[in-house]
C-alpha cells in the first residue's frame, strides 16, 4: 500500500516536495507560514539553565551552536541527500576544512582526486601537510586501480569529486567506497556539481557528502554557505569540533537565503541539465573549438561511467572547453559574449564563464589541449538555451572573422 504523503514526514515525500516543505514551519509567534529570518545571535535561556550543555547544538542558545534558520536548512539538506543529519557552515571551503580538520590527525594519509577544487588542492597539498604533518596522494579518481594503489596503512580518508572541478572528470564513487572501506578508511564526496536529485553519493556508499551551497543549492548567486551530510555520528563530530569550537557557523541571513533558493532546486536543475547538453553539443560541432569536456558527450572519457552513475538523469551543468587559440584570443572571445557573464562561481541563474590559463600545480593533470591552450569553464544558467548558443556563435564569429 502506498504511504500517504505528509509534509511532516520527509520519508513519505518525493524530492520536489521535500525541497518545498522539509525544514519549514509555521511561525508560532506570527502565524506566518514561512520560517522567518531570525537575526539573533542569542536565545532566551530557561529559568534554570544549570543543566544546559553550553557547547550543545540541540537547544537554541547561541547562533555559533545553532539557530532557527540553520536548523531548518540542515533538515532540508539531510532529507534531499538521504542522510541522517547535516551541518551547514559559512562556505563550501569551510565545509571541506571541517571534514579534514575533524577526521584527520598528524601522521594520517589521504587519497584525493587530482582534478579537484583549488582550495581542496591547497588544503591537502600545502596547508595540512605543513601545519599538521598530514600526507596526501593525488590520483586519477576515475581509475579505481589508481585509488587502490595509493592506499597505505595510515590512510584514513579518500576524498573525490563528482563531477570534478574544473575539467569535469567523473569519479567512480561506488568503487572508491569499496576500496576505502576495505582499508578501514572513510569516503567523502564533494558533490557540488551534482546536487540532488541528479545524484546522491550516500546511496553508492559514501560516508560524507560535501556541498558548496553557494552554487546550485542556493542557485541565485547571492549568498555563501557549505554543508556536510552523513550519519548522526560523523556529523555530530564535525558539528562540535569544526563549527562550535572552530566557529565556522553560517549566518542566519545566508541560511535563510539558501533555504529559499533550495525550494526550486529540482526545477532549476532540470533546466541546467538539458541546456548544458544542448550547448555542449553545439560547441563540439565548432571548428574553432579544440576540445569539449562534458560528461554528456560520447567523447568524454567517463561518459559511460557518468551514464551509469547518474542513472541517465543528466550530466551536470558545467562545460569545460578550449579554443584553438592564444590566451589573448580566449579572452577576446569572452569579452565578445553578450549574454554569458565573465565571472567565477557556478550554479547561478545566469550563465558564467571564466578563462583559466596554463599556470598552476593542477594543470599537469588536465587533458593535453587544456595544458597547452588553457581552457574555459562555462556554467550554464537558466537562460533560453537558444540564446546561449547564439551568443557563443556570435562571439566565435567576432573573435575569428573569416578572411
Amino acid at each position: 500500500m502506498t504511504t500517504r504523503p505528509d509534509k511532516h514526514d520527509p520519508d513519505s515525500l518525493r524530492t520536489a516536495t521535500r525541497a518545498v516543505h522539509v525544514g519549514n514551519d509555521i511561525d508560532r509567534g506570527s502565524g506566518a507560514i514561512r520560517t522567518p529570518l531570525v537575526m539573533a545571535n542569542a536565545y532566551a535561556l530557561p529559568e534554570d539553565p544549570s543543566d544546559i550543555d553550553w557547547s550543545g547544538t540541540d537547544e537554541l542558545i547561541y547562533t555559533r551552536n545553532s539557530g532557527v534558520n540553520q536548523l531548518g536548512l540542515q533538515a532540508r539538506l539531510a532529507a534531499l541527500e538521504g542522510g541522517e543529519e547535516a551541518v551547514v557552515l559559512a562556505s563550501g571551503v569551510a565545509a571541506l576544512h571541517a571534514v579534514f580538520f575533524t577526521l584527520l590527525r598528524s601522521g594520517d594519509h589521504v587519497v584525493v582526486a587530482d582534478v579537484t577544487y583549488e582550495a581542496t588542492w591547497r588544503l591537502l597539498s600545502v596547508l595540512l601537510p605543513e601545519k599538521y604533518g598530514i600526507e596526501a596522494t593525488f590520483v586519477d579518481a576515475s581509475d579505481p586501480d589508481a585509488i587502490a594503489a595509493a592506499i597505505r596503512p595510515t590512510t584514513r580518508l579518500v576524498h573525490v569529486e563528482t563531477i570534478g572541478n574544473p575539467t569535469t572528470r567523473v569519479s567512480d564513487v561506488a568503487a572508491a567506497a569499496r576500496i576505502a572501506h576495505d582499508a578501514g578508511a572513510l569516503l567523502s564526496v564533494d558533490s557540488t556539481f551534482t546536487p540532488p536529485p541528479l545524484y546522491r553519493p550516500l546511496e553508492d556508499g559514501a560516508d560524507l557528502v560535501v556541498h558548496s551551497l553557494t552554487k546550485y543549492i542556493n542557485g541565485h548567486g547571492d549568498s555563501l554557505g557549505g554543508a556536510v551530510i552523513g550519519s548522526h555520528e560523523l556529523i555530530h563530530r564535525i558539528t562540535s569540533e569544526a563549527m562550535v569550537d572552530v566557529g565556522g557557523a553560517i549566518s542566519p541571513f545566508n541560511a535563510w537565503l539558501i533555504t529559499r533558493g533550495s525550494v526550486t532546486l529540482p526545477l532549476r536543475l532540470a533546466r541546467h541539465l538539458t541546456s548544458a547538453q544542448q550547448v555542449a553539443e553545439f560547441l563540439e560541432s565548432q571548428d574553432r573549438v579544440a576540445l569539449v569536456e562534458y560528461p554528456g558527450l560520447a567523447s568524454h572519457p567517463q561518459h559511460e561511467l557518468a551514464r551509469r552513475q547518474f542513472g541517465g538523469r543528466g550530466y551536470g551543468g558545467v562545460i569545460a572547453f578550449a579554443l584553438d587559440a592564444t590566451p589573448e584570443e580566449h579572452n577576446r572571445f569572452v569579452a565578445n559574449l553578450r549574454v554569458i557573464t565573465s565571472a567565477v562561481s557556478l550554479g547561478h541563474d545566469e550563465s558564467l564563464i571564466v578563462y583559466t590559463g596554463t599556470d598552476g600545480p593542477r594543470v599537469a593533470t588536465y587533458p593535453e589541449p587544456f595544458r597547452r591552450l588553457g581552457h574555459l569553464r562555462l556554467s550554464i544558467g537558466l537562460e533560453d538555451p537558444e540564446d546561449l548558443v547564439e551568443d557563443l556563435a556570435a562571439a566565435l564569429s567576432e573573435t575569428f572573422p573569416r578572411s
